[in-house]
């Protein structure tokens, strides 16, 4: 099935490796990236050399006319050191933002390939987390970190071969200093990786409590758990801030230290260089070029741990998502296409289980026939494995053993794409997004005309769109949470009606409608159902009263298929089933 989401995947430099795929695209880019940061650590270099000529020469000289041209030369490569960092940062953005953007589709394109197990498992605010918080330390990194972390190499090991060359005393002291620079890197890391993965996690955690708290917000009112709510937000948002106060103070530690490393070197090299200058083995051009090129070290150096903690953010952040993409679609669709499909629906020898839990089977052995245009309404009671069933036609679940087929072929081995335009469902809890409600409704069929959405909006009873402050292109809000249940589920039906499929499944839709809405939709979904393969799940007499027949689905499987009447008066457990429409039914006919 995939990683564990509660489990820590290792976190190291293999894990950005095996994201270099994403940087292909971006090779040219990259290379004027490096060769203008190298240019620039030059041309840093190069400077305080100029420096140390006009000291040395003009200055001590006194010659004027050589002062122009050397002072130009400094300003010079000073301006092309800016113009440099200006090309390189502006390369930059675009390729490291473009990087950004194609791993986050990707990451988008594969959680939609993903199986319904998949998604049971991993909470909304994990998978939130690492589309948004880890994508953009990948981006920092690779734009930012892993450049800097070259340069600043090449510029502390250059930097030293020069000072070495030219007072090799005073080079010792600045090379010397590398030796507690590393050996901080190496604790940081091991510590800093640990700590980095935590907050990581502990933000994931924290964004699904928010969303929970947006979507379930009128749960939480009704049952006056706000405040309960709130706590448990609280207590969240207090262990990240306690992590993330442990993760600031071991990077405080650590730049402290770092930072103190190269300040303690200069003080060293003042101190020797005055010496030198002194004993007259030093020029005072050579002691101010000397200073001059350490105190450029200080940034490499003390940034260090700014680009190490970066790195090992990035690293943490490419094993949370390879998590995800090492996590292999187990729903898979095959090749071949029904190019004339009458909608015969076979289910042969079913079983099925739940992946968490497979010694617990939901449905055993069942089989179950549709014929073209035909309408079966599927009654059982709660838990008995209805909506279980009718996941297995569009295959958000896969059947554990046995088959389902539509016109004789198995549904595996029907691409994706092609079974779900065959297969429309609406569930009793529709899901709306956040779009207007023509786009809600043309999600299933985007090249529908009006005359068609007016027909499908006809047989919902769902009309009162047209009442929303800009019709059909009202924006209805996150999970329709402007609607009722009654007007969602209304629309969800439309939304499956419109796309016009060959096999419609109703997992018991209209349990929000009012008596006389439902109905009206009944009425209507009688012409629709005329022309159409549909699986009804079905609680009341009036909703079994649209199908040709009925299905009693026990203990998961099918022990019973029959008229509707027939079965209320030969099956007792049917008829306990509609007990409560017993009454009503004997005023409508069969």
């Amino acid at each position: 099935m995939g990683p564990d989401p509660d489990a820590t995947p290792p976190a190291d430099v293999r894990s950005l490796w095996r994201l270099r795929g994403y940087l292909r695209p971006y090779v040219g880019a990259l290379v004027v990236m490096l060769s203008t940061a190298l240019a620039g650590v030059g041309l840093a270099i190069g400077i305080p050399l100029v420096i140390r000529e006009i000291i040395d020469g003009p200055v001590t000289g006194g010659d004027v006319g050589a002062l122009v041209p050397l002072a130009g030369l400094a300003l010079a490569l000073g301006v092309l050191e800016a113009v440099l960092t200006w090309w390189r940062r502006w390369v930059q953005s675009s390729a490291v933002l473009g990087l950004e953007t194609t791993i986050r589709h990707d990451l988008y394109a594969h959680l939609q390939r993903l199986p319904m197990a998949f998604h049971s498992r991993w909470q909304s605010g994990q998978l939130l987390s690492r589309a948004t918080t880890d994508l953009s330390s990948i981006r920092r990194f690779s734009g930012f970190g892993m450049l800097f972390l070259l340069t600043n190499v090449v510029q502390v090991l250059v930097t030293t071969g020069v000072l070495l060359h030219m007072y090799w005393p005073l080079g010792l002291v600045v090379g010397a200093t590398a030796v507690p620079v590393v050996w901080l890197s190496m604790r940081f890391e091991k510590q800093y990786v640990v700590v980095s993965r935590q907050v990581q996690d502990e933000q994931g955690d924290l964004a699904t409590l928010s969303e929970e708290g947006a979507v379930g917000i009128r749960t939480v009112k009704s049952f006056g758990r706000a405040e309960h709510v709130s706590r448990q937000y609280e207590a969240a948002a207090t262990t990240l801030l306690g992590t993330s106060l442990r993760k600031v103070s071991l990077s405080a530690r650590f730049w402290t230290f770092l930072a103190a490393i190269p300040n303690l070197a200069v003080v060293l090299v003042l101190g020797l260089g005055a010496v030198g200058v002194g004993r007259g083995e030093l020029s005072a051009g050579d002691l101010v070029a000397f200073i001059t090129l350490m105190l450029s070290l200080v940034w490499p150096v003390s940034s260090l741990g700014v680009i190490l903690a970066m790195a090992q953010e990035a690293m943490t952040s490419s094993a949370r998502i390879l998590e995800i993409f090492d996590t292999e679609p187990t729903v898979v669709g095959g090749d071949r296409v029904i190019a004339h499909p009458r909608g015969a629906v076979r289910f042969e020898g079913v079983s099925f289980a739940f992946p968490d839990a497979p010694d617990e089977p939901v449905l055993r052995g069942l089989d179950l026939t549709l014929e073209p245009g035909e309408t079966v309404a599927l009654v059982g009671a709660t838990g008995s494995g209805k909506t279980a069933l009718t996941a297995l036609l569009p295959r958000l679940w896969d059947v554990s053993g046995g088959r389902v087929t539509i016109d004789g072929v198995d549904v595996r081995d029907l691409p994706l794409e092609h079974l779900r335009s065959l297969v429309a469902t609406a569930f009793e809890e529709p899901t709306l997004f956040s779009m207007s409600a023509r786009e809600n409704l043309t999600l299933g069929r985007a090249d529908a005309s009006d005359v068609e959405i007016e027909e499908a909006l006809d047989v919902a009873q769902a009309h009162f769109v047209h009442d929303l402050p800009f019709g059909l292109d009202t924006r209805i809000g996150e999970q329709g949470m402007a609607l009722s249940g009654g007007q969602r589920q209304r629309l969800a039906l439309a939304r499956a009606v419109l796309a016009r499929p060959s096999v419609l499944v109703l997992d018991d839709t209209l349990s929000a409608l009012d008596v006389h809405t439902e109905r009206l939709v009944e009425d209507a979904l009688r012409r629709v159902l005329a022309d159409t393969t549909a699986l009804v799940v079905a609680h009341r007499a009036s909703t079994v009263l649209l199908a040709d027949r009925v299905a009693l689905l026990q203990d998961g499987t099918v022990t019973h298929v029959g008229d509707h009447r027939h079965l209320l008066a030969t099956v007792p457990a049917y008829r306990d089933l509609l007990a409560a429409d017993a009454d009503d039914d004997a005023e409508v006919p069969a």
